[in-house]
């Protein structure tokens, strides 16, 4: 008989099989995967492992047939075509390690067929929007400086979560508005912010951190973090999305955001303000300029309604 899967059996990493524990070394000392990149393959197979134990299955043995019932109760429990496809990424890359390292004699997923994510434009939030989101924040606590700094610095920079999640005392230069930002792979860039940004961020540093400073740090990175939670901590990217969401509750702005749609917002906003294509590119650390050209959909957007509004054809 088939036990039921549970939640806790979907969250479980802690008895991977070693075949993947390998895999997941192999990426990391082979391949050069970053750490975010790691611990997002480890949370798919984790899922893909447990529903393998529960349905009797073998990593070894399973064909086809098995992936394809795989993708189907990941659609019975509702995942979203983009987290199906993702998750389909991972186990195609397990599954053609194990082949060629001769774990197993085929990959199973040679054949199978992909999951159609729908072309969906960004939703950028207006400026009205963002400086609702920004107001919301108390300025006469510690918790509410560090929350109105990390709004307005990721809605300044277009920095990723996990990019604000790892800043460091020493990434930031004040005096010239500059700050490294560490993006995927590791790369490194430098990145301009404005005054309102810098404002914030000073004003969480000098007036709001010293009070979440505990009196002795858990760990050594956490004293050099610039976002702490309220244990002293270093933020991570969950407790920086849990900010950005209870920010938007406090003002109505329910639906689909996330600290993405900050980012999106960013580019949006300087592309519509003029801002060169190429710029925007290196400032959001995108390796293909095709990755941030989606930015200049959403924009047509504000062409469309500036053409109704001016073209003297157009309103008849």
């Amino acid at each position: 008989m088939v036990r039921e899967m549970t939640p806790a059996d979907l969250d479980d990493d802690s008895d991977l099989p070693l075949e993947v524990e390998e895999f997941l070394m192999w990426l990391t000392g082979e391949r050069g995967r970053s750490a975010n990149t790691i611990a997002a393959y480890r949370r798919d197979l984790s899922s893909y492992t447990a529903w393998t134990r529960a349905e009797q299955l073998n990593l070894l043995t399973l064909d086809r047939a098995d992936l394809d019932r795989y993708v189907a109760h990941r659609r019975a429990l509702g995942a979203a075509p983009s987290s199906i496809a993702r998750s389909l990424a991972a186990i195609r890359t397990l599954h053609r390690y194990l082949a060629a390292e001769s774990i197993r004699p085929d990959d199973p997923t040679a054949r199978i067929d992909g999951v159609r994510v729908p072309a969906g434009l960004p939703k950028p939030l207006s400026l009205d929007q963002i400086i609702s989101l920004i107001d919301s924040c108390a300025t006469d606590n510690p918790v509410g400086l560090r929350d109105r700094a990390i709004i307005e610095f990721m809605y300044g920079t277009g920095a990723r979560v996990a990019e604000v999640a790892g800043l460091s005392a020493g990434s930031f230069d004040m005096e010239a508005r500059i700050v490294r930002l560490l993006g995927k792979g590791d790369k490194e860039r430098l990145v301009p912010f404005g005054n309102a940004a810098a404002q914030a961020v000073a004003d969480w540093y000098h007036d709001g951190r010293p009070a979440l400073v505990p009196e002795r740090w858990r760990r050594r990175d956490d004293a050099e973090a610039v976002f702490l939670n309220r244990r002293g901590g270093r933020l991570t990217r969950q407790g920086i999305w849990m900010i950005i969401k209870a920010a938007g509750e406090r003002v109505g702005i329910v639906d689909h955001l996330s600290p993405h749609v900050l980012r999106h917002s960013c580019a949006t906003h300087m592309l519509d303000g003029g801002a060169d294509l190429r710029y925007v590119q290196e400032m959001l650390g995108h390796s293909s300029i095709s990755t941030t050209q989606v930015y200049t959909r959403v924009s047509q957007d504000l062409l469309i309604e500036t053409y109704r509004t001016a073209h003297p054809r157009a309103r008849r």
